[in-house]
């Protein structure tokens, strides 16, 4: 496991971990059906990306040491980006059929294990997770847990992206230091970029014909896309016929890349405060048929004695 060094930051400054919930689904369940090892409960329904999600949420929770978490979700394949233009996503494949009921069953895990969970018809976990970040970096050191380089943007002295790499334990840490020191331009200048290259994974163009060379010069000498805008005329012909042939999909591209830090969250910060496992949790789980992750929570951490009485029915 790469050597995660905590927050620098006052004793009593709170640590919270944002876990991408979807992110971690697809990658447990890709891992695991490679192999054919769906895992399923007595009836029959798949499990191998519930129980991923919860193992590496775990494991994360233990390298990570916050004081408080949240899980924040994907409601949906539609969002106001798809308004914004019908190609965005559209070129992914619908998941696997054996992927289809562990969604909910996800979003259900994370409530049996006391995690808080967010997510928001018509919004991306992007979007949740930018915005909880907006309310909180002031009071908190954060540590968002993904696979998505959107959330590059993000970045502050006090917010951190641990991007997973391998397993439940190496991930790849960005730090807003790293961040300035490999771009050479502020986090928040990334959706910048990628107005001018693109997503591919999202289905948005940018500028044919601008990579991220090009388009780093371009942010590091003009700063934004206004900034190039405004300097077009002074720009090499070639770069300008580019960025003129395409200039609608460049402002196009860069609202689609930017995420959108003010939704409205409900609750406060003590809301999110990391739970106490017990022996009551890991019975819930295993009558979910989550028996693996079970197991794992046992290794993880102290699980106290069962409640007299069994709250879950």
């Amino acid at each position: 496991m790469e050597n995660i060094k905590q927050p620098q930051s006052g004793m009593e400054r709170p640590h919270l971990l944002l876990i991408d919930g979807m992110a971690l689904l697809f990658r447990a369940f890709y891992a695991t059906a490679v192999h054919g090892r769906f895992m399923r409960t007595p009836d029959g329904v798949p499990t191998n990306a519930v129980q991923g999600f919860i193992g590496h949420a775990l494991s994360a929770q233990s390298i990570f040491r916050p004081t408080h978490m949240a899980v924040c979700w994907d409601m949906g394949a539609y969002t106001f980006r798809n308004d914004l233009y019908e190609g965005y996503k559209a070129n992914r494949p619908a998941p696997p059929e054996e992927m289809g009921p562990q969604f909910e069953m996800g979003r259900e895990s994370a409530w049996l294990l006391g995690w808080k969970s967010f997510g928001m018809d018509g919004v991306e976990a992007d979007d949740v997770i930018g915005s909880l970040v907006y309310r909180w970096r002031d009071e908190a050191d954060i540590t968002i847990v993904s696979g998505d380089k959107d959330l590059l943007q993000l970045l502050s002295p006090g917010v951190r992206i641990a991007f997973m790499k391998k397993g439940h334990t190496v991930y790849d840490l960005y730090t807003y230091d790293r961040f300035k020191e490999e771009y050479g331009f502020e986090p928040g200048q990334f959706v910048d970029l990628k107005a001018f290259t693109g997503d591919s994974s999202d289905g948005y163009p940018g500028v044919r014909g601008i990579g991220p060379k090009t388009a780093s010069a371009l942010i590091l000498e003009h700063g934004t896309v206004d900034g190039v805008l405004a300097a077009i005329d002074r720009l090499k012909p070639s770069v300008r016929k580019k960025i003129d042939e395409e200039l609608v999909m460049l402002k196009l591209s860069r609202e689609l890349a930017e995420i959108d830090c003010h939704i409205p969250i409900p609750g406060e910060l003590d809301d999110m405060a990391v739970p106490s496992y017990s022996q009551d949790t890991m019975q819930a789980l295993e009558a979910e048929g989550y028996g693996t992750a079970a197991r794992q929570l046992l290794n993880l951490f102290p699980v106290e004695e069962a409640a007299e009485e069994w709250p879950f029915g």
